[in-house]
């Protein structure tokens, strides 16, 4: 039977404890380096390896190897990532948005959130600016209005404002009867 990397390196069960917890009070990105430099020092660059035994993800290993043998740091800009939302895309858009809503909307009436009610749908709010004289093309479509409303803290719902007053009858004083 073959040995294991780490029975071949000599590498003990305490030392991978060991050098996971010390792994673990590194930094990024110096970590990524130093998962990198332990993958090719004792686990002759098998980054499957440090995955299974480390629990580090191959990918990031990989990465660590690359800047550990180059001497180049990756930077890593997250905030790039990702779709910008609407609402920063468009300021104008949000704001008109708002200018919709807002007599069509109403805060809760015991005042614990800051959540505003309204009888406008997502679908309604995009023929009003339709309507108003945004372009069908340069309006996102009805699910994006729809998630911009729900971050700006509108839910649909019946507004109290605009419900209709059920007429209440009086009660008719019925008359006793007896039976004797």
């Amino acid at each position: 039977m073959k040995p294991t990397t780490l029975a071949r390196n000599g590498v003990t069960t305490e030392m991978v404890e060991l050098i996971g917890r010390l792994i673990e009070l590194i930094p990024w990105p110096q970590r990524r380096r130093a998962m990198g430099d332990v993958t090719t020092v004792l686990l002759d660059g098998k980054q499957r390896v440090a995955e299974d035994v480390f629990g580090w993800n191959r990918r990031v290993v990989e990465l660590g190897i690359h800047e550990h043998q180059t001497g180049i740091t990756c930077v890593n800009d997250i905030t790039a990532r990702g779709k910008p939302k609407t609402e920063d895309k468009h300021p104008k858009l949000l704001a008109e948005i708002q200018t919709i809503m807002e007599p069509h909307s109403e805060s809760e009436s015991s005042l614990r959130t800051t959540l505003l009610y309204t009888n406008m749908t997502a679908k309604t709010v995009h023929e009003a600016l339709v309507q108003k004289g945004w372009s069908e093309d340069s309006l996102p479509s009805v699910r994006t209005i729809s998630n911009l409303l729900n971050r700006q803290d509108y839910r649909l719902r019946t507004v109290a404002k605009s419900k209709v007053q059920k007429k209440q009858t009086k009660p008719i004083a019925s008359s006793r009867t007896s039976d004797a």
